[in-house]
């Protein structure tokens, strides 16, 4: 599928090149090339680069894009927190929209299902089962909506518990709706995560729950972590940004997950 566009310059090619590999994960040299109408030697100077800047790791014949791993500063996690946090309060702010009065719900680890709790003040009777020590601490200002806390080993870098302890917890409650968070997602891996205790809990938290949503912001989707958690189709929706391009959003219709995209257009970003 070649482009019927004007040539691009380095910067263009290599963040189109990206957005290709979101799309599909790992491609060949040969299909970059027959794409983007340039020569093999163009494509492997983009990998290269891009590969210097750690955004994608080279393979036989091809490319794929970089893991993340999760093993950021403390200070570099809390500087990219506050810089997306308009964009992840837009998601939580949406994503509350869908509960309800009288139900039983899960927020998982994460700056963006800590940010829900702003806007379920005003629910009756609702339940919240977490494993986010900041969820816990935030309904302080409302006694009135019951917190359990799942327990398990902590992890003191998301704030969170997770583990088996964890997982048994949630697995005893029925849940109506569960929010997972993820640094990491696309369309080939799916949910992805850098700990394997945290997959115990986001698949006891998909088995507990009648529905399944996941906070998925747009600047992390094309990105795979270590361990798998559950592909796309696997979910009931997805709740993002209008950043997330139309085509991956109607390629996560067409698994029968629906998409509800936040406005990001009155918000402002550091």
């Amino acid at each position: 599928m070649n482009q019927a566009a004007r040539p691009l310059i380095p910067e263009q090619r290599r963040q189109e090149l990206l957005r290709l590999l979101r799309r599909e994960g790992v491609l060949s040299i040969r299909s970059l090339t027959d794409y983007m109408s340039v020569s093999h030697m163009t494509v492997r100077r983009d990998i290269t680069a891009l590969e210097n800047s750690g955004q994608v790791v080279s393979v036989q014949g091809g490319a794929r894009l970089a893991e993340r791993t999760g093993n950021a500063f403390p200070g570099e996690r809390e500087f990219t927190a506050q810089l997306e946090l308009p964009r992840k309060q837009a998601i939580a702010q949406l994503a509350a929209r869908f509960v309800e009065d009288d139900m039983v719900i899960f927020l998982d680890a994460g700056t963006t299902g800590q940010s829900v709790v702003s806007y379920l003040g005003a629910r009756k009777n609702l339940t919240v089962v977490t494993n986010n020590f900041h969820v816990v601490t935030s309904f302080y200002a409302h006694p009135h909506i019951q917190v359990i806390h799942t327990g398990g080993a902590v992890d003191p870098s998301s704030g969170s518990s997770e583990g088996r302890i964890a997982a048994d917890t949630i697995k005893g409650v029925n849940i109506d709706l569960s929010f997972l968070s993820t640094g990491t997602w696309n369309m080939q891996r799916g949910v992805t995560t850098p700990s394997m205790d945290k997959v115990e809990v986001k698949l006891a938290a998909l088995q507990a729950s009648t529905s399944s949503f996941l906070l998925g912001d747009s600047t992390e989707f094309g990105t795979v972590s270590k361990f798998r958690v559950a592909a796309i189709g696997k979910l009931d929706a997805v709740v993002t940004d209008e950043q997330l391009s139309q085509e991956i959003q109607e390629n996560i219709r067409d698994l029968g997950v629906a998409v509800h995209a936040a406005c990001l257009s009155k918000r402002s970003f550091l």
